[in-house]
């Protein structure tokens, strides 16, 4: 991982919207998240100043939902908690040479671009694999996997810390499990981020072992066990 730094990942948030999303962000202050249909993911400085909270009920609105994702700092006792998730953080070390499998090559795997959005919506619709707007495809490339015509599995670009970038909204539509698409995804997305010289990395719930699996076999290992967490500002 040579002249990439790891420890932007701690905060790959923040990270991402002070740079390569700065484009896609709205901010107050100390405070900043993706605009609407993009992503619900907000970031706060890691400064300890406490105006960073009243920033982001400013640019959130009041009662409203912050997402804070894996943010390593807690909002005051006065903000109400909506969800706790366990999970972990997953980088590929290296060249990822170890789980090579699943390469851009394959003519099964297809770009998906701006008319592919409908699809898309409809697969997470009926997958679930985590936050996913009519916007998210603008925060990096998304690859597919077709099936007589048809959107059956998918995996894309998300967060972009500096030297990094992150494997998100891997899924696959229930018919078409178990025919290896989701490795073959990853594997594809894994060796385009590593050919631009930037690491690939992922987040996973604690519970999905399967997932965890999957990625373990394609070179991916824990980097560290994260909380992801949502509130509502007071």
């Amino acid at each position: 991982m040579a002249g990439r730094d790891p420890f932007v990942l701690d905060d790959p948030v923040g990270e991402s919207l002070r740079g390569s999303h700065a484009h896609l962000a709205r901010r107050v202050g100390r405070a900043a998240t993706y605009l609407p249909d993009v992503s619900t993911f907000a970031a706060v400085s890691t400064d300890p100043d406490p105006a960073r909270w009243a920033d982001l009920t400013e640019l959130l609105g009041r009662g409203e939902f912050a997402d804070m994702f894996s943010c390593p700092v807690l909002p005051p006792s006065d903000w109400e908690p909506v969800f706790v998730l366990e999970g972990r953080q997953m980088i590929r070390p290296g060249d990822g040479a170890a789980g090579a499998q699943g390469d851009d090559a394959d003519d099964r795997v297809v770009e998906l671009g701006a008319d592919s959005v409908p699809e898309m919506l409809d697969l997470v619709e009926r997958t679930r694999p985590g936050p996913f707007w009519s916007r998210t495809p603008e925060l990096g490339t998304y690859l597919g996997v077709r099936e007589k015509g048809t959107l059956v599995a998918m995996a894309g670009e998300r967060l972009r810390p500096p030297g990094w970038t992150e494997i998100s909204a891997v899924c696959t539509a229930p018919e078409a499990r178990g025919q290896g698409h989701a490795a073959r995804l990853v594997g594809a997305l894994a060796a385009r981020i590593e050919a631009r010289g930037e690491g690939a990395f992922l987040h996973v719930a604690e519970t999905n072992t399967g997932a965890i699996a999957l990625y373990e076999k394609l070179g991916f290992v824990t980097r560290k066990h994260v909380t992801f967490r949502g509130f509502r500002t007071p």
